[in-house]
């Protein structure tokens, strides 16, 4: 079982982008975990502590996305920050497909690869969650972040895990590419 100490949720709703009205408005929504990690300060060759139980926070941050959200959601992504006494692999651990599928459950997703990262960092370190399209990865409209910082995490033997959201793709998009209209999503590329 995964302990954790608070959850966070971040809103951002972008209106105006270089001076024009953004219509529809943009909603970024990222919702996040503190958790203990239970292999920070030890080396092990077996992550499954975190793995398996992961599904249970996919579900619970799935809902708290949706929720958030308040409407439909287009791009997602994942991410998750170690305190300093775990290591890099231990953010992966819980990103895995595990909690991931329930990512794709709560917000009604495809077969698309969902963006993610993980790294390092002591409490107040800034993680920039990569989104994307949740039906075909190759729609470049959707490739967005959104940054996600706590104050007061995490600690040494915590790691932050990050499910985030976006209403829409960016907006003022002119770089071309496969559009929503024209993706197919039957091989999470195109």
């Amino acid at each position: 079982m995964i302990e954790v100490r608070k959850f966070v949720t971040v809103v951002e709703d972008v209106v105006k982008e270089t001076g024009i009205d953004v219509d529809p408005p943009l909603r970024k929504v990222a919702v996040a975990a503190v958790v203990r990690n239970p292999y920070a300060g030890r080396y092990s060759e077996d992550l499954s502590e975190i793995v398996e139980p992961s599904r249970e926070l996919g579900v619970t941050l799935g809902r708290m996305l949706v929720e958030a959200m308040g409407g439909p959601v287009q791009g997602y992504g994942k991410a998750a920050l170690v305190g300093t006494s775990g290591e890099v692999e231990h953010t992966h651990a819980f990103l895995t497909s595990v909690l991931a599928d329930r990512l794709r459950e709560a917000v009604g997703g495809g077969k698309a690869w969902i963006s993610s990262t993980g790294k390092r960092g002591a409490m107040g370190a800034e993680l920039d969650v990569p989104l994307a399209y949740k039906d075909a990865l190759f729609v470049r409209s959707h490739y967005d972040t959104i940054t996600v910082r706590i104050a007061d995490a995490p600690e040494p033997d915590e790691v932050v895990v990050v499910l985030a959201g976006s209403s829409r793709g960016r907006p003022n998009f002119r770089l071309g590419g496969l559009t929503i209209e024209d993706a197919k999503g039957e091989d999470g590329l195109r």
